[in-house]
């Protein structure tokens, strides 16, 4: 009986030994899985902080009261030409006054500022085409960055002897982008809030993203765009009626200035980032309102 039981527990000693094996061997790959995620997220917090403060060095420490900005001067040459003058529907003329303004200061880094813009807005509405579309496919003023859910434009021009160096944080419309509407609004001088005229849901989901964004920054300009004028100028005049009332009442809810817009056509997407500088650094210009049904609307 004795030399039956230890006959047994031999071959259990003998079967226990690989499973033992196994599971130390099981154990450290384990480890080595856990390691390595936890590297893989160190890594992405690494890059998200890195390129927040790339993108927002220059907007100083998120303070709670509306930064000012120094007044620009006036040209310092008949040679300057009209650097802010009203421009008409079409917006191709704004890039070509824009270039022609004085480069002297463009080496000159203490004559940069950087200003950081947001675009919020349902999927598929236009907000990357809108951004694509003032930026330009040029080489030579694009500079983008592409992430999960965010995608970032920058743009220089000069302005008055100075260069104004444009920061465009275009979130992603979907549920799992909305984690960065924090990183995107913060330190932002204005916020565009961006729906489709031809669908009328895009425009009532406004009221979660003006919400979500005042959670971060309540002293950005708030700018109320309608996208796709082009497509929206074929709907029935009820219709059109309709959409335009309501996004009149939103507009005025959330003190914004409402502008109706085409990336396809190039309407009023020079013009609002034009409206962006003039207001930040009390330029002298304007932009006049159009309530007229059929065009593209611009109210304030």
């Amino acid at each position: 009986m004795t030399t039956t039981t230890t006959a047994a527990a031999a071959v259990a000693q003998l079967c226990a030994g690989p499973r033992r094996r196994k599971q130390a061997a099981g154990a450290r790959l384990d480890l080595r899985w856990a390691r390595l995620l936890r590297l893989a997220v160190v890594t992405r917090v690494l890059r998200l902080a890195r390129d927040q403060l790339l993108a927002c060095s220059s907007c100083g420490g998120g303070t709670a009261a509306r930064r000012r900005y120094r007044r620009l001067g006036p040209p310092t040459s008949a040679s300057a030409g009209p650097v802010l003058s009203p421009v008409d529907r079409d917006d191709d003329c704004a890039a070509d006054a824009e270039a022609a303004a004085p480069r002297d200061a463009a080496d000159d880094e203490d004559n940069v500022v950087s200003l950081k813009v947001s675009l919020l807005g349902d999927c598929q509405i236009g907000k990357t085409s809108f951004m694509v579309k003032y930026v330009g496919d040029d080489g030579e003023e694009q500079n983008g960055l592409q992430m999960t859910g965010l995608n970032l434009m920058d743009k220089t021009m000069p302005v008055r002897g100075a260069r104004i160096a444009y920061s465009i944080w275009d979130v992603a419309g979907d549920h799992q982008s909305v984690d960065h509407v924090p990183i995107a609004c913060k330190d932002a001088v204005a916020i565009l809030y961006m729906f489709d005229l031809t669908s009328r849901c895009t425009l009532n989901n406004i009221v979660d993203w003006y919400g979500r964004a005042r959670k971060w920054n309540k002293t950005a300009i708030p700018i109320l765009i309608g996208t796709k004028f082009d497509d929206f100028a074929q709907l029935p005049l009820e219709m059109q009626w309709a959409i335009v009332n309501q996004a009149r009442a939103y507009a005025r809810a959330m003190k914004a200035t409402l502008f109706f817009s085409s990336a396809t056509h190039n309407i009023n997407v020079n013009k609002i980032f034009k409206f962006i500088t003039a207001k930040l650094f009390n330029l002298p210009w304007t932009v006049e309102r159009n309530l007229t049904i059929g065009e593209p609307i611009i109210d304030f």
